[in-house]
């Protein structure tokens, strides 16, 4: 690997960047993960201190304040993992950066670069969907799998800071990757979503099912919120991620002298992104909507890890050079 025009510090502290924000990410998941667990103690809490209320209303002193309620320790967990999350996006970000200013190019120009970039982009959709406080046991199961791809990347894709090989010298690097990566990392928040409405309408959680896996279901949000976040950011992600298909037909072209020609990236690709136009049709057609129109949506999100991974390390197409090295 061509490391001649590489600054290797600004490699290194890259690295660390990446390692860093895996164990930040970590941490925050140990903190909202505490607070999804006692949740359900925290509401038994707040209704007694609702009834102590208004028991000392009541109180022969007027004008004093016996007791000032502190938060809940789960809820400020909650808190602290979310902000520790937003440190983990910066670092995430860092990573990327420094890595752009040591190879002089942009930071995506490999498989360990660009789940990078898409997991920060789910993490980026979920600030920005996850906002509301009643939404922080969505995190859990969002940064679960955003922590699974960042593993592997980090253990099994990394690849030395170097300059872009020939075959992706263009333009289009940029552009193309970047608007897949946007579109993969929402998707991402999508899938998460319409896998929790499932497991929301299922048995478990109907109000009489009991267990643990019972006890967490019943603390997510609604059925209806749970499938309005996934329809929201599906539509968002839908004609972004159809762009950078086109982005790359057009590169293509460029490149190899034909818009398409059923590579396998370029085959799943387009199949994924049929299978998300058939769910957001389902969603706006009776008898389809809910847990058929999900479960189009978890097929296509099953497309995607499968397009991400499969076609990229296995398969031997044009997009082979895309993989670790």
């Amino acid at each position: 690997m061509n490391t001649l025009h590489v600054n290797i510090a600004l490699a290194r502290y890259s690295d660390w960047a990446f390692t860093s924000a895996v164990v930040v990410l970590v941490l925050a998941l140990l903190l909202l993960a505490f607070e999804l667990a006692y949740a359900g103690s925290r509401r038994a809490d707040t209704r007694e201190r609702v009834l102590a209320g208004s028991v000392a209303a009541d109180s022969a002193t007027p004008g004093v304040v016996e007791d000032v309620a502190r938060r809940p320790a789960d809820e400020r967990a909650g808190r602290a993992g979310l902000a520790v999350v937003y440190l983990g996006i910066g670092l995430l970000l860092a990573c990327l950066v420094l890595r752009g200013l040591a190879t002089m190019r942009v930071p995506w120009g490999n498989m360990y670069e660009f789940i990078n970039l898409t997991c920060m982009c789910g993490l980026i959709a979920g600030a920005i969907v996850l906002r509301r406080p009643q939404f922080r046991p969505l995190w859990v199961f969002l940064l679960l799998p955003v922590l699974i791809l960042l593993t592997v990347s980090g253990r099994w894709l990394y690849t030395n800071a170097a300059p872009v090989m020939p075959a992706l010298q263009s333009y289009w690097l940029p552009i193309h990757v970047s608007v897949v990566s946007l579109g993969s990392g929402v998707f991402l928040v999508a899938g998460i979503a319409s896998i929790l409405f499932l497991l929301r309408t299922s048995r478990l959680g109907e109000p009489a099912a009991e267990g643990a896996l019972a006890r967490i279901v019943h603390r997510l949000p609604d059925a209806q919120t749970l499938d309005r976040i996934a329809y929201r950011t599906t539509i968002f992600a839908f004609p972004v991620f159809g762009f950078g298909v086109i982005f790359g037909a057009i590169w293509a072209e460029e490149a190899w002298g034909r818009y398409w020609g059923w590579d396998p990236k370029e085959t799943v690709s387009f199949v994924a992104w049929v299978v998300y136009a058939a769910y957001l049709h389902a969603r706006s057609t009776a008898g389809w909507r809910d847990r058929k129109a999900a479960w189009i949506n978890v097929v296509g999100f099953v497309a995607m890890v499968f397009n991400l991974f499969f076609v990229n390390l296995v398969t031997v197409g044009l997009h082979s050079y895309a993989g670790v090295g």
